[in-house]
C-alpha cells in the first residue's frame, strides 16, 4: 500500500525523473533543432535510459531486479502520458507494443555503440531523429557529440550511483 516509501521504488523514480530531465533539455530543441514532440522525447528518454541499463547490466545478474523496475517504471509512466494525452485503450496498447519493439532496438544498438565507427552511430541516431529531413548535418553532429559524451559517461558511472539515481550529467553549452 505504501510502496512509494520504499528506498528502491523511490531511487527508481529519482532515476526516471533524471532520465526524463535529460530528454527535456533545451538544447535538444534549439541546438540540436529536433521536433518537440511526444515520440522525439520518448526516443530521446529511451536512448538515455539504454545507456543507463546496459551499464547495470555489465554488473551482473545481480542487478536485473533493478532494471527491470527501472525499466516497467519507465513504461507505465510512458503509458499515463498517453492515456493523459487522450488516447484510448486500443490506440495505448498498439502504440506501447511499438515503443517496446523500439526501445530493444536502440537497446541492442547501444549495447555496441562504442564500439562502432561514427558513420554507424551517425547512422543509428538519424534512423530515430531525422525525419523528412528536418535536420542538418551540423545538427546531427550536435547530437552525435552528445550522445558520445553521454555514453562515455555513463560507462564510467559505479552501480552505486546509478542505482542511487546519482547520475549528473553536464553537457558543454548546456545549462
Amino acid at each position: 500500500m505504501f510502496d512509494i516509501f520504499n528506498k528502491k521504488k523511490s531511487n527508481v523514480v529519482l532515476i526516471y525523473n533524471k532520465i526524463v530531465s535529460f530528454s527535456r533539455n533545451k538544447f535538444f530543441y534549439h541546438e540540436a533543432r529536433l521536433n518537440d514532440t511526444f515520440q522525439t522525447r520518448v526516443f530521446l528518454i529511451f536512448f538515455h535510459l539504454s545507456f543507463l541499463l546496459i551499464k547495470i547490466k555489465e554488473n551482473g545478474d545481480r542487478y536485473k531486479k533493478d532494471s527491470q523496475k527501472i525499466f516497467d517504471y519507465t513504461f507505465k509512466s510512458i503509458d499515463i502520458n498517453m492515456r493523459e494525452l487522450g488516447h484510448g485503450d486500443v490506440t495505448v496498447n498498439k502504440n506501447m507494443k511499438e515503443l517496446i519493439k523500439v526501445f530493444y532496438n536502440i537497446l541492442l544498438l547501444s549495447e555496441t555503440y562504442m564500439q562502432i565507427n561514427s558513420k554507424k552511430r551517425k547512422a543509428f541516431i538519424e534512423k530515430y531523429f531525422v525525419t523528412n529531413g528536418n535536420l542538418s548535418n551540423e545538427n546531427i553532429n550536435h547530437l552525435l557529440d552528445y550522445f558520445n559524451n553521454y555514453a562515455s559517461f555513463c560507462f564510467e558511472l559505479t552501480i552505486n550511483s546509478v542505482l542511487k539515481g546519482e547520475i549528473n550529467f553536464k553537457y558543454k553549452g548546456i545549462e
